[in-house]
């Protein structure tokens, strides 16, 4: 396959991405393909676009089995990748200007960006162990690290995906007992994530955060210029709404790393242990429950339940309030993603405003995984003119959306923060090697 910088930018734009991107994608592009001939000297087998996600609703409610409302970026990876015939998966970070190489032997200890590469490798490795996943693969990305815009998730998705291409997994008979759908794939990397198993397919430490699907279905299942409501535990699709064409989403980086890894991984998994804390009450009195979100679902008195068993549940390290707050936060984050794709639906500003106003302070006083910036540059925003804006993804640092009208957007993004961009339409991801 024979194909220019150029060629894959318009590709992009041609299946909808927002024509802005254009030359941003063209010199994304551009990197892989140079440093892809320095290291085979040819072109590439495989091309492809792997975006970061816009989490609209949803904090923290997809691993317990709770609704989101997501959207792919215009913003996120490039690969580029050939086979090997060596069994090593060898890496390549254009931007970066780093590599790692992974191979069948174990190897020292890998950390940052090259530990998520080596878990995903590993963990495929282990469930395919028949198949030739060596490879050379070449990534570049505009997606900015630790923003809450999931580039953590999106580096295993490229990853993962780079390994499927390479040794043509999805032929395997194990893929295809286990694997089989778009939301499969976006469950099963999310295990490579976060170390559970998915169906026959074993798992093992991950990288150490206790973190859903929410990501990797966007990134996967998302529309270009819709908003997405997927539903977990198991991963459904619920349905999706057009972004309106008056409207526009324009993202900010708080310049708090919302990492979830090192000193951030413990408050990111309590909330997540918070959960399973609340569903192991239930299921030590029965009738057993997959997630929370299930046990809710249950009845008409299965909140008041649940809020009972709070002061049993409890412990030193999660108090009955704490308890309480975060089954309070479950419950009303989990309800808002249906809300909120009604109101995109019927094009009510006044409703996706109220919602997210509302998601804001629940994320502040329930959740507590927000930090005086994010706070800050939401309310920066609404005085500014947005008429809806909120922190997303992890917290605890990270980036805020805003929905302004789409003729402000530019000059909005401006007045509101340096590093702010105007987010059009988004490709999930997608396949560049064939025209």
């Amino acid at each position: 396959m024979s194909v220019t910088a150029a060629a894959l930018a318009t590709r992009l734009i041609q299946r909808g991405m927002s024509a802005d991107e254009l030359e941003a994608k063209q010199s994304l592009y551009a990197g892989v393909i140079e440093q892809h001939a320095i290291l085979r000297g040819q072109a590439p087998a495989h091309i492809f676009w792997v975006p970061g996600r816009l989490e609209v609703f949803g904090k923290h409610t997809d691993y317990a089995g709770g609704r989101t409302l997501v959207s792919p970026l215009p913003r996120g990876f490039g690969i580029a990748v050939s086979p090997r015939t060596d069994r090593i998966v060898h890496v390549s970070d254009v931007w970066r200007g780093e590599s790692v190489s992974v191979g069948p032997s174990p190897s020292a200890p890998t950390a940052g960006w090259q530990h998520y590469v080596e878990v995903a490798v590993r963990r495929i490795s282990r469930n395919f162990p028949a198949a030739d996943i060596g490879c050379d693969i070449v990534l570049a990305s505009d997606l900015p690290r630790a923003s809450g815009m999931s580039s953590s998730s999106a580096l295993v998705i490229a990853i993962a995906e780079a390994l499927v291409r390479a040794a043509a997994l999805h032929k395997h008979p194990s893929w295809k007992a286990n694997i089989r759908s778009g939301l499969d794939a976006a469950g099963y990397y999310a295990c490579i994530e976060n170390g559970r198993d998915f169906a026959a397919l074993r798992g093992d430490a991950g990288v150490g955060t206790h973190g859903g699907s929410e990501d990797h279905a966007a990134i996967l299942e998302g529309r270009a210029g819709h908003v997405s409501a997927f539903a977990f535990v198991p991963a459904r699709a619920l349905g999706v709404a057009k972004v309106p064409e008056t409207w526009r989403f324009v993202i900010a980086p708080s310049g708090v790393a919302a990492r979830k890894t090192g000193a951030a991984r413990e408050p990111y998994n309590r909330l997540s242990h918070g959960t399973k804390i609340l569903l192991d009450a239930w299921n030590t009195e029965g009738p057993r429950m997959v997630s929370l979100a299930a046990a809710l679902s249950s009845g008409p008195a299965a909140a008041d339940r649940l809020r009972g068993l709070t002061d049993t549940a409890a412990s030193d390290e999660a108090p009955a309030a704490w308890l309480r707050d975060r089954l309070q936060h479950f419950i009303r984050e989990d309800a808002r993603a249906l809300e909120a794709l009604s109101a995109f639906d019927r094009v009510d500003a006044r409703a996706v405003g109220e919602l997210a106003a509302d998601s804001q302070r629940d994320a502040e006083l329930l959740l507590g995984n927000q930090v005086p910036a994010t706070s800050a540059l939401a309310g920066e925003a609404r005085k500014l003119g947005a008429f809806a804006a909120s922190n997303f993804g992890a917290g605890f640092g990270g980036a805020v959306w805003a929905l302004v009208e789409a003729g402000e957007a530019q000059s909005f993004a401006r007045k509101w923060h340096a590093r702010a961009f105007v987010a059009g339409a988004a490709l999930p991801l997608t396949d560049l090697s064939t025209t």
